[in-house]
């Protein structure tokens, strides 16, 4: 078959999935041949040892080209720190990004991290965190921004990302446009920004423009609602955000992911989440927990690609920059 010939293809390979087990079990075989999914990312729970986990990837990834799929996107949030889902015997940077503080580190941090991921089979790193923690700020982000200022979040995050992708590793800057300023935590709550574009611009958008400038192969979206940009959508589900600001006027056309659309910052269901994601010029809605949230969410896709034509361009290139970044890195 030719890869996306049908609207199953299509719309399944917009969606990234969390699933349970640490095999290629049944759930995990549905995913990939009945819902097409384009990648699946990894968490402590699909993890035991570092020959289990390769064993899994490479079972998943064989079993995708038998259900005539392109390979899986291999994801994972490997920051260091608070958040890494690879323990020992895997290199451990206890202080994560809190503890990068120079350029030389940085590239250490990457290199090591990239080479590790490789290893076993994992090609993307939802990583590195371009939020800025403002000096005396006590954040939600604290201990896992990469400083206190736009030059030196900028600095080492694309130090980060550089050595990431050239050690055959795409890169994921994340939470745009920028949760530094929070103190609630989206996987429990909706936080709430009341900052101006021109505040966003002097500070938080920063590192993810040097990010765009460089090139970085991906970005994630947030789950905040900035009420001075978008009253009613959070960034994930914003228009006015996601294509408005970050395509349209910032000239991002790398992939653009979701956070987990499964944390109870969002508030509505999953049909009218994907809409919106759709409609913001999203390419990947990222669901961490499989079941049939996931279904629906396919099923959303279809109907929307089918019924709209605006939406069927728009998903045309959302294809395009998937099957590109698979072309480059797998």
């Amino acid at each position: 078959m030719t890869f996306y010939s049908s609207l199953e293809d299509k719309a399944g390979q917009r969606i990234m999935v969390g699933f349970d087990g640490v095999s290629l079990n049944n759930d995990l075989k549905f995913l990939i041949k009945n819902i097409r999914v384009n990648g699946i990312i990894l968490f402590k729970r699909n993890i035991e040892s570092p020959e289990q986990v390769k064993d899994l990837i490479s079972a998943a990834q064989e079993y995708a080209k038998s259900s005539g799929l392109p390979k899986l996107f291999v994801s994972i949030d490997q920051e260091g720190g608070t958040v890494s889902r690879l323990k020992e015997p895997f290199t451990q940077f206890p202080e994560g990004a809190a503890g990068i503080k120079t350029n030389e580190y940085a590239k250490y941090f990457a290199q090591v991290t990239a080479s590790e991921l490789k290893s076993i089979g994992v090609n993307m790193n939802m990583a590195p965190v371009l939020d800025i923690d403002p000096a005396g700020f006590n954040g939600i982000m604290k201990k896992r921004a990469l400083g206190n200022t736009p030059q030196q979040v900028s600095v080492l995050g694309l130090s980060i990302i550089n050595n990431l992708e050239k050690n055959r590793v795409m890169a994921v800057g994340k939470h745009f446009p920028g949760i530094g300023r929070t103190v609630l935590d989206s996987h429990f709550e909706l936080p709430k920004l009341d900052l101006t574009i021109e505040e966003l611009n002097d500070f938080e958008l920063k590192p993810f423009e040097a990010a765009i400038r460089n090139g970085v192969s991906g970005l994630m979206i947030s789950h905040i609602l900035y009420t001075k940009l978008d009253e009613k959508w959070p960034a994930s589900l914003s228009p006015k955000i996601a294509k408005d600001l970050l395509r349209d006027k910032l000239g991002y056309d790398g992939l653009l992911i979701t956070d987990d659309l499964d944390m109870k910052a969002v508030k509505h269901d999953i049909r009218t989440s994907v809409k919106q994601v759709l409609k913001s010029d999203i390419d990947i809605p990222l669901i961490c927990k499989s079941g049939k949230r996931v279904e629906e969410a396919f099923d959303e896709i279809m109907r929307n690609l089918k019924d709209s034509n605006e939406l069927e361009i728009s998903g045309n290139k959302s294809l395009e920059r998937i099957l590109k970044l698979k072309k480059t890195f797998l």
